[in-house]
């Protein structure tokens, strides 16, 4: 089976095709400020994006046959983790039905069916999108009825970290009990109980331990004061949640490793703040314990920021007394979603009807 896989970030494009298991082509496509800055809304980007991506196949003599295109899920309503076939109505979702619908990662499904479409034969898909949710009861519920919790978290890569691991240790995902960390721009720490993830953080806007980009949860009252100081107006306080905060608002840069380098060169502010940073992940790991009431297989550090032995140490330091500790750095995000594909076609797993 061929399969096109494409997952759009903020500043990048990656794309590759894989020939059943074995990936054949990868890229990933960087954007310039300059090449971005004519779109206003991130979905005016899907055509430049689009032709991008053909362009890279015609470039090295890819044929345009494919049995399925699979792009990284966007913010539509929650749904449970899996396969999705997409269709009108997850369309229509991506493009107005969305709550954060200026995120890149809704480009995913747009190209991916976009592509599809002219191909004879050829099956579009989705695959644990941010919005995967299989929260338990007592987690939905804040202290306010007008705010109910939600999740938008890295599902698709701690999917498949888990999967990851229960393979390697000849077990399976739907058997363990796990609590999985991923480390990056944003941060998303949640509880796996017998393959349904049912605690987890909103990484993207608002909820758990600050992070390079992320404000993390906030003192609710301050927060409040400050959106009537007047100072501000929404877009720019939105900003100071996701973008222009965590590690970004306090050192200048959300680029961890310049962070680190700044650290080994004794600046004693940057030690702080990133120490500061650990300790509220440690907290949100040690609270998920809390939901697994202690029964845990394992604890998994994966995404961009656990490349750093630093950052692994202190983690460990902090949370080992709890259960083994395993590192799988980086995302397996492309392989995941071609594997995801794979096992639709090859019949081995049913795509769910997005509704």
């Amino acid at each position: 089976m061929k399969i096109l896989v494409i997952n759009p970030g903020s500043t990048s494009t990656k794309m590759a095709v894989f020939n059943d298991e074995t990936p054949i082509l990868q890229r990933n496509i960087t954007h310039s400020a300059e090449e971005l800055a004519p779109y206003g809304d991130v979905t005016e980007q899907q055509e430049f994006r689009r032709e991008l991506v053909l362009n890279e196949l015609e470039q090295n003599g890819i044929p345009l046959r494919f049995d399925a295109v699979i792009g990284r899920g966007g913010l539509v309503k929650p749904l449970s983790g899996g396969v999705y076939e997409i269709n009108q109505r997850m369309i229509d979702d991506t493009r107005y039905g969305c709550v954060m619908h200026n995120h890149a990662c809704n480009l995913g499904c747009l190209i991916a069916h976009e592509i599809a479409a002219v191909i004879p034969g050829c099956r579009s898909f989705i695959a644990d999108p941010g919005v995967v949710d299989e929260l338990s009861p007592y987690a939905r519920i804040s202290g306010s009825p007008l705010m109910p919790r939600i999740c938008i978290w890295h599902a698709l890569n701690q999917r498949a970290i888990a999967r990851r691991y229960a393979r390697e240790t000849g077990r399976e995902y739907e058997d363990l009990n796990l609590i999985i960390c991923h480390l990056g721009g944003g941060i998303s720490v949640a509880a796996h109980e017998k393959g349904k993830a049912i605690d987890a953080n909103n990484a993207l806007d608002g909820e758990g331990p600050f992070s390079p980009e992320r404000a993390g949860s906030l003192p609710a009252a301050d927060l409040i004061r400050l959106c009537f100081s007047g100072k501000y107006n929404e877009k720019q306080l939105l900003k100071r949640i996701a973008g222009k905060a965590g590690l970004n608002a306090h050192l200048g840069t959300n680029d961890m490793r310049e962070v680190m380098e700044r650290i080994r060169r004794g600046d004693e502010h940057a030690q702080l703040v990133v120490d500061a940073m650990l300790y509220h992940v440690a907290k949100s790991i040690a609270a998920e314990a809390a939901v697994l009431c202690g029964e845990i297989d394992a604890i998994l550090l994966t995404g961009g920021i656990a490349h750093s032995d630093y950052v692994v140490e202190e983690l460990h330091r902090r949370i080992g007394f709890l259960a083994p500790v395993y590192v799988y750095p980086g995302e397996d995000e492309m392989e995941a979603l071609a594997l995801n594909a794979l096992a639709v076609l090859q019949g081995k797993r049913q795509a769910n009807i997005y509704e």
